[in-house]
């Protein structure tokens, strides 16, 4: 992985921080932008956006919450947040939010850094041409449509159609569909999906799969996945997989 392809986003209110955070990330040959607020940080988004963000929850005007929010709702880009707080309402907060990975003031910028690098690197798995994602489907079968109940994948384009309309989806939002219409009317837990769609190595609330699916609903109104009490989640299908 060539380090210089990558442009960073840091953003903190504290210079010092911010410079020390790119300092170290300019070792490792990445490229980086500085920012002092949501608002600069928000027009960055909408200029030229970053491979990754580095976002202080605590910013002047609008918050570390309220950019993660907006950038999540637009796409999938690999986010981690730090803060001075170390409250568990702050972490899963950030996680429901969509935030990858979260961290507490002070840290160590070498940990940072390698946090950095195994975002990314789970950022490429899921975009690979070869068709494999982090739902852990083979190659193979990415080449047909998958067509469920008004609901049609096309795994080799990460398209997805919904009742006729096609519908964005992010990479974590196709993934998740991909492995219920693999799997029709199974029940996977919270963690069962946490692991197919995130990794095995994600460290985060599983409360970030409600989120998930609460976006996908969203976008797919009365799609059919359903929760299953004390479980987890299902897509119910009548009559199988066409």
């Amino acid at each position: 992985m060539d380090n210089s392809s990558y442009c960073i986003a840091v953003v903190d209110d504290d210079e010092a921080i911010r410079q020390l955070v790119e300092a170290y990330l300019h070792k490792e040959g990445y490229r980086t932008v500085g920012l002092g607020s949501g608002e600069e940080a928000w027009e960055l988004w909408k200029a030229s956006p970053p491979d990754l963000w580095v976002l202080d929850l605590m910013l002047p005007g609008m918050d570390g919450y309220e950019l993660c929010r907006r950038i999540r709702n637009e796409a999938e880009v690999p986010i981690i947040m730090i803060s001075a707080r170390d409250t568990e309402v702050d972490k899963i907060l950030g996680l429901e939010l969509g935030s990858d990975d979260y961290m507490v003031k002070p840290f160590s910028p070498r940990e940072l850094v390698a946090r950095v690098k195994r975002q990314l690197q789970r950022q490429q798995r899921a975009i690979a041409p070869d068709g494999v994602s982090s739902a852990g489907v083979d190659a193979a079968s990415s080449a047909a449509r998958i067509l469920v109940n008004g609901l049609a994948l096309i795994p080799e384009e990460r398209r997805v159609f919904w009742q006729g309309e096609e519908v964005e989806m992010t990479n974590k939002e196709f993934d998740m569909l991909r492995v219920f219409t693999e799997h029709p009317n199974r029940a996977f837990t919270r963690g069962e999906l946490l692991t197919l769609v995130w990794g095995d190595d994600y460290f985060g609330s599983d409360r970030a799969v409600d989120h998930l699916i609460k976006r996908i609903r969203k976008k797919a109104d009365m799609l059919p996945i359903e929760a299953v009490w004390g479980h987890g989640y299902r897509m119910r299908i009548e009559g199988g997989v066409l």
